[in-house]
């Protein structure tokens, strides 16, 4: 049974190479329902030596193919993500379909490509660094975000490919030197879908956790508006709550002592101190993580409030582990 699937998708494959463009188009089309309704499927495609030809096929001047290709790259990436990153020229591919998203890349393709950084960071650690080292993958995702007229597919996609990436902490500066963090914020302030203000707070409250994220906050203000977020008249998701605590709990802890005022200073100045009981309603309802940040953000910011001690003091920290 194997020999002959793998026969067939050797077949399939070198499809890839004809000179008639409706044999290449078909056997795109093929792959692309093959891998996805069959995962067994999928190393074997890739032993066959689809990727490259995938690969090139980013580059083509043809919608549909772009999105068969970029398709079949996402649903191999779930499973064979090794063969994916040793295949030369994969990753300038990929940078080549989202730089070029706002022009001849259909987005249908840029979130495939997109969403194919994603799942080869998701679940592989020493792949952050070498896609992170690549910063045109990176401008292009940021640009993607900062576009107005981005698909809201592609926003999403590029923000969870961001988020891969930031979990690697060297990462963070690049991000930021490439101008992710007003980008974020642009989102976060001006875009009013619950799921993409989700996304962009979980990748600020990475970006956050280095050195040079202080500055960038500062001018734009982040500390302040992370702290309305977590304000109830805000009518945020807990989720993005619990990003906003993480954000500015990161925020505190890696920069210095005027990014560890300004903090406090944010929450403490909102209204009727919406933000204090925004982290006191993660301390109390969050998931296990949010809960420890919410905690560990109230000790920092409390100034010895004894309303709080409840929390801070009679929690048992070993149903916070991490």
């Amino acid at each position: 049974m194997e020999t002959a699937k793998r026969r067939t998708m050797s077949s399939i494959v070198a499809k890839l190479s004809s000179v008639s463009e409706q044999t290449r188009a078909a056997a795109l089309a093929e792959l692309r329902l093959i891998s996805k309704q069959d995962p067994d499927s999928r190393l074997i495609i890739a032993d066959a030596g689809a990727i490259p030809y995938l690969a090139e096929t980013l580059y083509s001047s043809s919608h549909s193919s772009q999105e068969n290709a970029a398709a079949t790259l996402l649903n191999l990436s779930i499973t064979s993500r090794e063969p994916l990153m040793s295949s030369r020229g994969l990753l300038d591919a990929l940078s080549h379909a989202l730089r070029h998203h706002d022009t001849t890349t259909s987005p249908a393709a840029v979130q495939s490509s997109a969403a194919t950084i994603y799942s080869l960071l998701i679940a592989e650690e020493s792949y952050r660094p070498i896609i992170g080292s690549k910063r045109d993958i990176i401008f292009s995702l940021v640009h993607i975000i900062r576009y107005p007229n981005s698909h809201p597919r592609s926003i999403k996609d590029a923000l969870k490919a961001l988020f891969a990436i930031a979990l690697y902490p060297m990462n963070r500066s690049t991000m930021i030197s490439l101008g992710a963090i007003p980008a974020l914020f642009s989102l976060i302030v001006k875009d009013s879908r619950c799921g993409i203000v989700e996304d962009a707070t979980a990748v600020m409250a990475q970006v956050a956790g280095c050195e040079e994220s202080e500055d960038g906050m500062r001018r734009v203000s982040g500390a302040n508006v992370l702290a309305d977020l977590l304000d109830p008249c805000t009518g945020s998701t807990l989720r993005i709550k619990e990003n906003s605590v993480g954000a500015l709990l990161n925020l505190a802890r890696c920069g210095g002592d005027e990014a560890r005022s300004e903090v406090a200073s944010a929450v403490a100045s909102g209204a009727d101190e919406g933000a204090m009981e925004g982290i006191v309603y993660v301390a109390e309802n969050g998931s296990v993580k949010g809960r420890k940040k919410a905690i560990d953000l109230l000790k920092l910011v409390n100034g010895g409030d004894s309303r709080f001690d409840y929390l801070i003091n009679e929690v048992n920290p070993n149903s916070l582990s991490i």
